[in-house]
């Protein structure tokens, strides 16, 4: 009980805090994020993969091609650290799913002493008690059943481009990615972010690449200011819902 009075007291003291930097920006527009370097970001992480053997280059006696460049020309899409492209998301998904179950079960077991060469009267008068009879001594009944339906249905439409760095090259080629735009409309701020692993072969003529090609694709798009918070349950119904177990 202690522990949950402590935690408790924690969590307001954090609402606390958060409140009252609320109220002294009220009025006031959310603030942009700094532009950073994203390996320079906390909680970056370097990408490690499982890696094929690393080919050699061979060039041709006479030739300016090499084994290892994919066309002919150099073009301008993204091939090293800091290089930008943009990422095409289109994405639209929809689910159904229905679920039925039912389970019924009915049970019944009876003993009892009918005849035991004249001892059941012996029964019935010594060891039952009033009422008892020898020929129903015990009986069992038991009836269960579960009946469950559920359904969840869901359906998603996100069309949006957005700019990506490439932060890092890995042993076979590929390269890591991560891109995060902010967008102010009046006092709601709209963050998209992107990060995930992806091709050289998969980048098209325009600099671009759809979200689909992209490896370990991480996609978040929401909101931030006074519509995304009323749309948002109250910190005190959101600790009520972890705490209360009915």
């Amino acid at each position: 009980m202690k522990n949950l009075l402590l935690s408790t007291a924690v969590i307001l003291s954090l609402s606390a805090c958060s409140s009252l930097e609320r109220l002294s920006r009220v009025g006031e527009a959310p603030e942009f994020s700094a532009i950073e370097n994203p390996v320079d970001r906390s909680d970056y992480k370097p990408v490690t993969m499982p890696m094929p053997e690393p080919e050699v280059e061979i060039t041709q006696m006479n030739s300016l091609w090499s084994s290892n460049r994919q066309a002919f020309f150099e073009d301008q899409r993204a091939d090293t650290v800091g290089d930008i492209l943009t990422v095409v998301i289109d994405m639209s998904n929809s689910a159904e799913f229905e679920s039925t179950s039912a389970r019924s079960r009915a049970a019944g077991e009876n003993a009892g002493i009918s005849a035991l060469g004249g001892f059941e009267n012996y029964l019935d008068a010594k060891l039952l008690p009033d009422g008892g009879d020898p020929a129903t001594l015990a009986g069992v009944n038991s009836t269960g059943s579960t009946s469950n339906t559920g359904s969840t249905e869901s359906e998603d439409d996100l069309e949006l481009r957005i700019a990506a760095v490439v932060s890092q090259i890995l042993p076979n080629g590929n390269m890591v990615i991560s891109g995060r735009q902010e967008v102010r409309v009046n006092y709601e701020k709209r963050v998209l972010e992107i990060a995930g692993v992806i091709r050289p072969e998969d980048i098209t003529i325009e600099n671009s690449i759809p979200y689909d090609k992209i490896a370990e694709a991480r996609i978040g798009y929401g909101g931030k200011g006074f519509i995304s918070d009323v749309q948002q349950p109250r910190y005190g119904q959101q600790i009520f819902d972890i705490l209360l177990p009915y």
